[in-house]
């Protein structure tokens, strides 16, 4: 009677704390603005572009850092590094001032910013070294850490015939607001392990090539493995699959997938309906 007791009384607080944890659906909508006051819906977008100005561009230009040339071997251009500067626009030959969203706007313009390269480069013998040398222009998101925009107070924005309210998170291009749109998009040719309706886990995998896009399932049916392919009517049992590609021995296809006991008392049905099936060489597979 006294652990029934106590089981009774712990039932009942746990349901008080899941009752003071979920609320009537009217307090949750007050989630709603607050994350929208501290969010925003374009923060991905301004926080992927800033990361795309600081960090990945630097990436991409160490990637690509020396370029050779063909006619002298001994001469090279070396691209020591790579920023991007703040909005600006250009009034005559080689004078710029800086801009603001507004200004574009008004006068079709683009709301971009300089990039530039600091190279070392090869004159006869002698290395040379160039800082601040333009190579072109980046379209600068609004409210991104580039923007004129950032950091300003309501009564600066005001000034500079700004809306304190705009999220930001678009471009100016040629005087017209642009936005990007995301788009969701399945990772290709890399393997994704989900877990299907009936709970069984499923490994798949999106290739794409040049030439054509396939996508191949490796499910599991009745204790065995099998392969889904979109070419195949059937599915394909995985251990023919392996004897197909050169794989025939039992003992090679688990040392790749697991000798782990668990592993193989999971594949050894697998294995068994490969005999069964009586292929044995990767000739009967290619056959199957």
């Amino acid at each position: 009677m006294g652990e029934m007791k106590i089981n009774v009384h712990n039932r009942i607080k746990s349901e008080e704390k899941f009752n003071k944890v979920v609320k009537h659906i009217q307090d949750k909508w007050k989630l709603v603005p607050a994350f929208l006051k501290g969010k925003g819906l374009v923060k991905q977008h301004i926080d992927s572009f800033n990361y795309f100005i600081n960090v990945e561009i630097k990436k991409i230009v160490k990637a690509n850092e020396k370029v050779l040339s063909d006619a002298d071997p001994l001469f090279y251009v070396k691209y020591l590094n790579v920023h991007v500067g703040l909005p600006d626009v250009e009034e005559g030959f080689n004078v710029t001032r800086s801009t603001t969203p507004h200004e574009c706007r008004l006068r079709d313009l683009n709301y971009s910013a300089p990039i530039t390269v600091d190279i070392e480069y090869i004159r006869g013998h002698q290395p040379i070294i160039k800082n601040n040398l333009l190579i072109g222009r980046m379209p600068i998101m609004l409210r991104s850490s580039n923007c004129v925009l950032t950091g300003k107070s309501h009564f600066e924005l005001a000034k500079m015939n700004e809306c304190p309210h705009d999220p930001g998170g678009y471009f100016i291009v040629n005087g017209q607001e642009k936005v990007i749109l995301i788009q969701e998009q399945m990772l290709r040719n890399r393997i994704i392990l989900e877990e299907d309706s009936k709970g069984c886990i499923v490994a798949s995998c999106n290739s794409v090539t040049h030439e054509r896009k396939t996508k191949t399932n490796i499910v599991g049916r009745a204790g065995r493995y099998y392969m889904r392919h979109n070419i195949f009517q059937d599915d394909i049992p995985v251990t023919i699959i392996f004897k197909a590609m050169g794989i025939v021995s039992d003992q090679e296809i688990m040392q790749l997938i697991g000798t782990e006991e668990e592993f193989m008392k999971k594949f050894a049905p697998s294995l068994e309906e490969c005999h069964v099936l009586n292929v044995f060489a990767q000739n009967q597979a290619l056959r199957s």
